[in-house]
């Protein structure tokens, strides 16, 4: 009969793509992981990976399987927790966030939480909204911030901050005093979806104002472009306070940039989970202090 412990190597060799990997990261020796899944592969009469030489590649019917293999490990934690007799927050928490708030909110809930919550084993991950979303839906997540207002019935959702937009140029360059000079001048913006970028692309096509953006998915390299001269962004006030000091950058604020609702996002069906409760409840007091 299929077991947790197969279907957890399964899981951990579909995301490393190696067993010699997945046996250090599990603790146990490599013949046992491949005898193990070659016992699963048997049970559910399909190739779940192909083999490549020394590496793995998942199967179609890999990929179907990963995913209620997923469903069927975040089950069996949620019932570990259900019947816990300690309510200290404990195990593991995964976490996401949009690049903006990782890099300039989050290191201080970060250590926060855990110099608090020491028994929580706390992973952390970034990625785009769409990403954090089907993560979550994938129960890859227990909670991710994002910058949009998203609507699903398998999620619960609250305001994390009001985020500031800031204009920022290199103070080397003609100084950026209203939407007009920004005409012909190049910007630097992550990739759609972004919600910095639709905010940015909105207010220049109600000026008509023409400007052409070239997409960067790196706050880091956008901030570089931009302290060379070569243009202009539109940034979170979170990363533009993280990167002016030494960077040679000047930041505007215009009315007409109304601030954006960063908010964090759960599952509304994970039952009992105190460390998920915690960080939700400490982001809460944060926001309010």
């Amino acid at each position: 009969m299929m077991e947790l412990a197969q279907i957890r190597m399964f899981k951990t060799v579909a995301n490393l793509g190696s067993v010699v990997q997945a046996s250090a990261a599990l603790h146990c020796v490599p013949s046992n992981i491949t005898a193990r899944i070659k016992t699963l592969e048997s049970e559910l009469k399909v190739s779940l990976f192909y083999r490549e030489g020394r590496g793995l590649r998942i199967t179609p019917s890999g990929e179907v399987f990963l995913a209620y293999a997923e469903k069927i490990l975040a089950l069996t934690e949620e019932a570990k927790r259900a019947v816990d007799p300690s309510s200290e927050p404990s195990g593991t928490l995964r976490i996401g966030a949009i690049e903006s708030s990782a890099t300039s909110r989050f290191p201080p809930i970060l250590t926060k939480f855990h110099a608090q919550f020491p028994n929580v084993e706390l992973q952390f991950k970034t990625g785009t909204w769409p990403q954090l979303l089907e993560d979550m839906h994938q129960h890859r997540l227990d909670g991710a911030v994002i910058a949009v207002d998203i609507d699903r019935p398998f999620l619960n959702s609250a305001t994390f901050l009001q985020e500031d937009l800031v204009l920022i140029s290199s103070v080397s360059s003609q100084p950026i005093k209203s939407v007009n000079d920004l005409n012909g001048k190049a910007i630097f913006m992550w990739p759609e979806p972004c919600p910095y970028r639709a905010a940015l692309e909105t207010w220049l096509n109600q000026n008509n104002v023409i400007s052409p953006i070239t997409s960067i998915a790196s706050y880091g390299t956008i901030i570089g472009c931009v302290s060379a001269g070569s243009g202009a962004s539109l940034v979170p006030k979170g990363v533009f306070e993280q990167y002016q000091h030494g960077m040679g950058l000047v930041g505007c604020e215009f009315t007409a940039l109304e601030p954006i609702e960063n908010r964090v996002i759960w599952r509304n069906d994970t039952g009992k989970f105190p460390a998920l409760d915690a960080f939700i409840h400490m982001i809460q007091q944060d926001k309010q202090s």
